[in-house]
């Protein structure tokens, strides 16, 4: 099968290199020419360091190079360039063609999730389908065992998709909850970036265990109230997602959160980092959702004024800690008891 991936980052080249594996003829796209004159030159991306991308895959930074025959392309772009990377395929996809959604976080200005800005843009006809789980490019790209989840309201696309990406090492789940799987997918991010500021300021693993179970249930009574099943955040996508990216050395949001609790503003972490910390822009976005919907999210909400208003993390765990009594299976607990 054709296959353009619409993304040059760690991400993007670690799905080409997947797909290029199942034996698919892959083409990454960029709209940066240098990024892929890099690529074509090193054969090697600068966030993969020792992965080679063998040249079998296409490179290009040419739209209608990368959409012509394709018959699955692959979205795989930081959360701010999906509507425009919409935009730009808009009116070239051929019907029968999936388009499948790797990218991770909500939009920052409308809290958009990802299918409904595609949807909106490509139509109600496409074949969308969301791909998220503990799935850290700088492993996948390495061949070391992962699983994901497909999901999409129509199975069949997300049974494709599964068919497209599974191997041996490469293990694919599907699911019809697609707002459950975005959002655990865009969530995780903007608690590992608290957990994040919690290790930067010296605190220890009760406090992680705390951020991550807690954190956990506000992810899930989002979801219940947005329409997804709370089954979903105790799986890959949910729980799965949030324990590799709240402990993993990989971690950008991690790393991210650390240099804040260090003392760096969110714009000097993010900048040293030296990539896209997707936790930044879905802490925005979640807590609009917490107001709008009547969630009660405090991890996300004191994570976001310490982002965006420069809070103190210190007074934000405080202030945290000082809510209102609660018992647990009234505060989100009891969602675990079916599971």
């Amino acid at each position: 099968m054709k296959i353009s991936i619409f993304g040059s980052g760690s991400w993007g080249t670690a799905i080409a290199l997947l797909l290029d594996e199942n034996g698919h003829d892959v083409t990454i796209w960029s709209k940066f020419e240098q990024e892929i004159s890099t690529l074509r030159e090193e054969r090697e991306n600068p966030l993969l360091p020792g992965v080679m991308i063998p040249d079998t895959i296409g490179l290009t930074s040419g739209i209608d190079e990368a959409v012509s025959g394709a018959e699955a392309i692959v979205i795989a772009v930081p959360s701010f360039a999906v509507r425009e990377t919409a935009e730009a395929l808009k009116g070239r996809l051929d019907r029968s063609c999936i388009v499948m959604c790797v990218s991770k976080g909500i939009e920052k200005d409308t809290s958009c999730l990802f299918s409904a800005i595609l949807r909106e843009i490509l139509g109600d006809e496409t074949l969308i389908v969301s791909v998220s789980g503990p799935t850290h490019a700088e492993e996948v790209s390495r061949r070391i065992p992962s699983a994901c989840v497909a999901a999409s309201e129509d199975i069949k696309a997300a049974e494709r998709v599964q068919e497209l990406l599974m191997n041996e090492r490469f293990r694919v789940y599907t699911s019809t909850d697609v707002v459950g799987v975005e959002l655990g997918a865009a969530l995780k991010n903007v608690i590992a970036l608290g957990v994040g500021v919690c290790d930067g300021l010296g605190y220890g693993d009760n406090t992680t265990a705390m951020l991550m179970t807690r954190g956990l249930a506000e992810m899930a009574d989002l979801c219940v109230r947005m329409g997804g099943k709370k089954e979903t955040l105790a799986g890959l996508a949910g729980l799965g997602d949030l324990i590799v990216t709240c402990m993993s050395r990989h971690s950008r949001n991690r790393r991210a959160g650390i240099l804040i609790g260090k003392g760096r503003t969110a714009e000097e972490a993010m900048k040293e980092v030296g990539a896209v910390v997707e936790g930044y822009y879905a802490a925005k976005a979640a807590s609009e959702l917490s107001l709008t919907t009547g969630a009660e999210m405090p991890i996300c909400n004191e994570t976001y004024k310490v982002l965006y208003s420069g809070k103190d993390p210190h007074v934000a765990i405080k202030d945290m800690m000082t809510r209102s009594k609660k018992s647990e299976e009234t505060a989100g607990g009891e969602i675990w008891v079916t599971i």
